[in-house]
């Protein structure tokens, strides 16, 4: 609202919080017309908050330990530490922290090693901004997202490390013990991008249930995140 007498050009937008703390966000982007641009976007929605912007990895890792938000988004290709090296320090410090990756689809090797530094979700840089905002907003409920396209170079990147004729080495000490069919049908839907919300409509169950038999999945398959488990799937279907 403008005041009486004020100066017309000068307008305050007064955005009203919902009930709850909002998401808190770090963003960490090189270029300073998008991260600008992506704090505007997030600044406009009623339950999220822009706590800072870093330039680099180096002021992303310190922001984070700083500020403790929920979310980072994490651009891969920055100076002075590049992503994948602030994501895999910001991950073991403060697991808390859910690290959004916005790449290109030029970035496969670089993507891959942001999978296994610990990333919980991968966006291409040109998504809709409807895509960014309900990522950010799974990864508050503690979900994971990792899109088709994304999931496609990582396991292309996958195969070209770990060709099909090389036996997978058993973890020394530890057996993989089998999953049911409903695992096996969850896990699917994992690979395929499904959030738990998609996957309680999928299988008729309700969302809570989805998600004790994706840590169950995750503790037999003994990996760390939801990714992972994307990853292990696509590996177990591919032909041989």
């Amino acid at each position: 609202m403008i005041g009486h007498g004020a100066d017309p050009s000068e307008v305050v937008i007064v955005i009203e919080r919902t009930s709850g703390p909002a998401i808190r966000i770090v963003i960490a982007e090189d270029q300073a017309i998008v991260r600008r641009g992506a704090a505007l976007l997030l600044s406009m929605e009623p339950d999220m908050e822009v706590v800072g912007q870093a330039r680099n990895g180096v002021e992303a890792v310190e922001l984070a330990q700083l500020l403790q938000p929920d979310v980072v988004l994490m651009d891969l290709h920055m100076p002075l530490k590049g992503g994948v090296a602030a994501t895999r320090e910001i991950t073991r410090a403060h697991p808390g922290t859910q690290i959004l990756v916005l790449t290109t689809l030029n970035d496969d090797e670089t993507v891959f090693e942001a999978v296994r530094a610990g990333a919980h979700a991968y966006l291409l840089k040109d998504a809709e901004e409807d895509e960014l905002l309900e990522t950010i907003r799974a990864l508050k409920r503690g979900e994971s997202r990792l899109t088709p396209q994304i999931a496609r170079k990582v396991m292309d990147q996958f195969r070209r490390l770990a060709p099909p004729s090389q036996p997978e080495p058993q973890r020394e000490g530890v057996a993989t013990e089998p999953l049911t069919d409903k695992e096996e049908k969850i896990l699917q839907l994992i690979s395929e991008g499904m959030s738990n919300r998609q996957i309680s409509n999928t299988v008729f169950l309700a969302e809570g249930t989805v998600k004790n038999y994706v840590s169950r999945i995750m503790e037999k398959l003994h990996a760390n995140t939801r990714t992972e488990l994307a990853i292990l799937s696509r590996k177990q279907s591919r032909p041989e």
